[in-house]
């Protein structure tokens, strides 16, 4: 292939930008760390206590965050880890949408929800507020929220096949300008709604949130003084660098691949597989994901704001570090994408599965760090949300109610022991809508919540469970399915065993099964079973390195069967080994 022929990349780095020296004391950089991780906590308490839909007060699908001038994060409340990274591309355009940083005044609040922006589907509204002392800008309070319903060809959609069937689009306008409310944008957006209320009544909550980062990030400045502000903030950026330098250059250089796979993009029934490398050179890494598919018909397209937040979230929940995250983390690492590719899909690609492809990106990031050094990544986790819902409306001509949650999965376990059974990685902070909040808000009854046994892959350390939940449907309603990772089971390490794969099966009313995985708009009659049976993490280490006494506490609590048990860990049931146990 010659260079003219190659396609076009796209290196993206903040490790290479210009920086102040600034000498600050620590002491003071701790406060000022902590009191911007309060501000940014204080934004979410916020939107949590004035927000209208379960999908953001219970389940926090939301984001918010403080960033400084230059767009440099300078904290980010604990929410949902797929957003990490996005919200300074959400400001980006949204104030280039408006005419540039020379159109704001104090009091403006500008709404920007296209996906290529943001990072997410359209139904992750930004609300971004410039934020001035006196005169001055210095930063920006902005948050992202799942928005109930925007117009979409359904209220969830599997089968969008361009980005104009996905909903409304705000392309960066002025919800207020200097604080008057712009009434006419509000009316076409709520016009644009079968959720009226919830929308208006989530969007307002998203502006509380954002005035309330504005006026706490001005009161730093103040009690602060700007200079010394300005320079912990550096201080503190540079300790974040260090940290996540001091976990790469323990890594050894070169380059390594990790894969994983789609079940299908929604519209086609063909598997997609993903590959992604990283380069370790040093105390850096880059993240390439040239070699992932083109754009794909159907709408898991990951826009590039969202990919570069897989990336930092993959090497975050590995490096650790000493604070909550900010701009200091990213510095070491760089992305290089493909655009027109499913990870940096290009206008008028749909995108409305963009985090179904999160997921399997991160999971392959992990298999490769994984790889690099086996001590460095779990195995693989059961890489999907499992998120199945219902729409219906209460009365005729009345709002439509949602019915559904993101359940937590099994994880793979590690070098340090067995995996648990929680969010995947993307979803690490959301919560799982109560059985109780349901039942009470929505049409349906729970049947079954329970583990299944043997569902977690085998090893010295074994992975974390997946278990069965099961709902009836009260009423007629309309089925969305997102379901991944169906086929693709989680994988082991150092000769662990996989877990089970997901799966989702309806019982309907005269006793017929049938197992599906994505599907919109399925109508499904009153006393159908919705089983969502959710997937199981990978094993590390051989099984017949597991500790005895492990093996038969997993037997006496039901997470793996006798007949199993003696047959993948036989040396726990020896003569001598029983011997050691009494």
């Amino acid at each position: 292939m010659t260079d003219a022929t190659k396609p076009a990349t796209y290196r993206y780095s903040i490790g290479r930008a210009v920086r102040r020296t600034a000498v600050a004391d620590p002491t003071v950089t701790e406060i000022v760390r902590h009191s911007l991780c309060s501000a940014a906590g204080q934004m979410k308490r916020s939107l949590i206590r004035t927000a209208f839909s379960p999908i953001v007060y219970d389940a926090y699908d939301f984001a918010v965050a403080l960033y400084d001038s230059q767009l440099r994060m300078l904290a980010q409340a604990p929410s949902i880890p797929a957003f990490m990274g996005t919200l300074s591309f959400c400001v980006e355009e949204a104030v280039k949408s408006v005419g540039g940083v020379g159109e704001l005044e104090p009091g403006d609040i500008i709404a920007y929800n296209l996906p290529y922006g943001t990072g997410s589907h359209a139904q992750d509204m930004a609300i971004v507020a410039p934020v001035f002392h006196q005169t001055e800008l210095i930063g920006y309070a902005v948050n992202k929220a799942h928005q109930l319903d925007i117009g979409a060809k359904n209220a969830y959609c599997t089968d969008t096949t361009d980005v104009f069937q996905e909903g409304l689009k705000l392309p960066g306008v002025k919800l207020f300008r200097a604080n008057v409310r712009n009434l006419d944008v509000l009316r076409i957006a709520l016009a644009n709604s079968r959720a009226p209320a919830a929308f208006e009544g989530d969007l307002h909550a998203q502006v509380a949130s954002v005035r309330t980062g504005a006026t706490e990030l001005s009161r730093l400045i103040d009690r602060f003084g700007r200079e010394t502000f300005a320079n912990a903030v550096e201080r503190m950026y540079d300790q974040s660098e260090t940290a996540v330098r001091s976990f790469l250059e323990k890594i050894p250089d070169g380059r390594y691949v990790g894969c994983c796979c789609v079940d299908d993009n929604g519209v086609d029934e063909d598997p997609i597989e993903i590959a992604v490398a990283i380069e370790i050179e040093g105390s850096s890494v880059c993240v390439d994901f040239t070699s992932v598919p083109d754009a794909q018909r159907g709408p898991v397209n990951c826009p590039f704001p969202s990919t570069v937040s897989a990336t930092r979230v993959s090497i975050l929940a590995l490096a650790g570090g000493p604070s909550e995250p900010n701009e200091g983390f990213f510095r070491p690492v760089d992305i290089i994408t493909r655009p027109g590719s499913m990870f940096h899909p290009l206008s008028p690609s749909p995108c409305y599965l963009y985090g179904w492809a999160i997921m399997p990106a991160m999971e392959a990031i992990y298999r490769a760090f994984a790889n690099a050094m086996p001590q460095l990544a779990p195995a693989g986790g059961a890489g999907d949300i499992c998120h199945v819902a219902a729409v219906g409306y209460r009365k005729p001509r009345e709002d439509i109610y949602y019915i559904g949650t993101s359940l937590p999965v099994g994880q793979g376990a590690h070098f340090r022991g067995d995996g648990a059974t929680m969010f995947v990685p993307a979803l690490a902070q959301s919560r799982m809508q109560s059985a109780e909040l349901q039942e009470n808000k929505f049409p349906v009854r729970f049947r079954c919540i329970e583990f299944v046994a043997n569902s977690g892959g085998d090893g010295q350390f074994r992975g974390g469970l997946g278990y069965d939940y099961v709902w009836e449907a009260l009423a007629q309603m309309s089925l969305i399915s997102t379901i991944e990772r169906t086929r693709d089971c989680a994988w082991g390490i150092q000769n662990g065993t996989a877990g089970i794969p997901n799966q989702l099966e309806l019982e309907f009313p005269d006793g017929t099964r049938k197992v599906i995985g994505k599907v919109t708009d399925m109508t499904i009659p009153a006393g159908t079973m919705v089983r969502i049976r959710v997937g199981g993490g990978g094993g590390y280490g051989s099984p017949g390195k597991r500790a005895v006494e492990s093996v038969h506490q997993d037997l006496a609590e039901g997470y793996i069967t006798a007949e199993h048990a003696r047959a993948v860990y036989p040396h726990a049931f020896t003569t001598k080994s029983k011997r050691g146990r009494a």
